[in-house]
């Protein structure tokens, strides 16, 4: 017997945002699903635009299984993860062992597959990882749209860190699609 789509399942009791009042929680199941619809989207930009070869289904399930060790670890908050470098290393160190954790709760010819998708490759990593920042940013967007203004400065944190590592894909993305996270449903036609 196998515990690792057991665990998967349990993403969807992991709140993200546990720091800041929010007007509409949000676990980080249904923040993978994001992600992953936007990093597929940053990767058929990538390809379609910008010339690149990249495999959007694949990055859409690395995206899938982002936050996997947080099914172990919990969601620390940002502020405190990145609140200095000692922290930061212990946290990513944990991620770390929870990912390996996961990966014994796997037949052993399934393993490799997965430590494949849970450990992936550092270049279609970086699409995750910008999808991963776009999603924070469009919450903040959402919440305050419902006048929250508790998701200002994270608002604004967001999109410093998007512009200061930006990519043509992001950018595209940014321009052309984020504006309508602003419109309410009747605007949207």
């Amino acid at each position: 017997m196998y515990d690792f789509f057991a665990y998967m399942s349990r993403m969807k009791y992991i709140k993200r945002w546990s720091l800041m009042r929010s007007t509409e929680e949000e676990n980080i199941m249904e923040h993978s699903l994001q992600v992953a619809m936007i990093a597929h989207a940053l990767s058929v930009i990538k390809n379609l635009y910008f010339g690149a070869n990249l495999n959007p289904d694949r990055i859409a399930v690395l995206a899938m299984y982002h936050e996997s060790s947080e099914v172990i670890t919990g969601d620390l908050p940002t502020p405190i993860k990145y609140s200095n470098p000692t922290i930061s290393a212990a946290y990513k160190h944990l991620e770390k062992l929870a990912d390996d954790k996961l990966l014994t709760m796997l037949p052993s010819e399934m393993k490799n597959y997965y430590q494949d998708i849970i450990k992936p490759d550092a270049e279609e990593y970086k699409i995750v990882k910008m999808a991963d920042k776009i999603s924070a940013y469009l919450k903040c967007l959402d919440e305050l749209k419902s006048g929250n203004k508790e998701f200002l400065r994270a608002r604004d944190a967001q999109l410093m860190d998007i512009e200061a590592n930006i990519t043509e894909e992001a950018r595209y993305f940014l321009d052309n699609f984020a504006p309508s996270f602003d419109k309410s449903l009747d605007e949207l036609n």
